[in-house]
């Protein structure tokens, strides 16, 4: 871990990333992609020290309220949150100045902040997001090895749906011969239907792999599965998108389960909710 002074700490979209790299070490993790520039080794978490003062100062010039994302590209409650409360501090800005928050996690350390959330979610909007992708318990131990597991985070989403704050799914990465199946799929969705969610997102059965975590994913299918590596070879190459055999059934499910349980699954109708800031609120803080 170390310490820096950023420049900037908004991004076009309003999204915020006040940690670069990540503890949780997943497997499949895409930030850990030479395309994002890090410059250090990505368990060499870099904090950006100074991302309170940026964002009040950000806050403050904003002519209108807005939703304010985190955790898109680096997961804000990581091991170092417990001490240096840098997410907390950031979202105890959000709530005083009134604006909304859309977080992103696989960690359980997010019901530290509850507090903090639900004054956000009373004031304006909040959205606890969690990615799920791995429904048995000891294969997600492999997958994502640093973090809860997906039974706890599910848990996560239920006590945020009992305290008023709605909750969105990510159910992504699939991957191919590992965890792309029916079984694991519909554990997966019978979670998010017990913790009544918003919607899901999911992008289709399948894996990303780029320069970077490409070589990290193929480490790990070595020492957890071998013999798989040689599997994605010859059967994807060196393609970006590894789209399982099986997405076509799979989708179907997921199409289907999500509508039998009112659950809203289109990617674009998801992010609109994420981005929507409640217009009613808005126009309450013009007078």
């Amino acid at each position: 871990m170390h310490f820096v002074d950023a420049k900037g700490i908004l991004s076009t979209q309003n999204g915020m990333n006040v940690y670069r790299g990540c503890t949780h070490g997943c497997v499949y993790c895409d930030s850990r992609s030479t395309c994002y520039g890090f410059t250090h080794g990505f368990e060499d978490v870099e904090v950006k020290q100074n991302a309170p003062e940026l964002l009040e100062k950000a806050l403050r010039s904003k002519r209108k309220k807005c939703m304010v994302g985190t955790g898109a590209m680096c997961d804000p409650y990581m091991h170092c949150e417990e001490d240096l409360q840098i997410t907390r501090k950031c979202l105890a800005l959000i709530e005083h100045y009134g604006f909304g928050a859309a977080i992103q996690t696989k960690s359980d350390r997010i019901l530290r902040d509850l507090d903090l959330l639900k004054a956000i979610n009373e004031k304006a909007k909040c959205v606890v997001q969690m990615t799920l992708t791995t429904y048995d318990e000891g294969l997600c131990r492999i997958l994502e090895p640093k973090v809860c597991t997906t039974r706890r985070r599910a848990e996560v989403l239920e006590i945020f749906r009992e305290n008023g704050i709605p909750t969105v799914a990510w159910l992504s990465p699939v991957l191919p011969f590992i965890n792309d199946t029916r079984e694991n799929i519909e554990g997966i969705l019978e979670l998010c239907a017990r913790a009544k969610v918003y919607g899901i997102i999911c992008f289709g059965m399948g894996v990303t792999l780029r320069q970077g975590n490409r070589e990290y994913f193929y480490r790990a299918l070595d020492k957890h599965f071998p013999g798989m590596r040689w599997r994605y070879q010859q059967k994807y190459g060196y393609a970006y998108e590894l789209k399982s055999h099986r997405d076509k059934e799979l989708m179907a499910l997921f199409r289907e389960t999500c509508e039998k349980h009112g659950i809203v699954h289109d990617v674009g109708a998801c992010f609109q909710y994420l981005h929507e800031f409640p217009e009613a609120y808005e126009q309450l803080t013009l007078f």
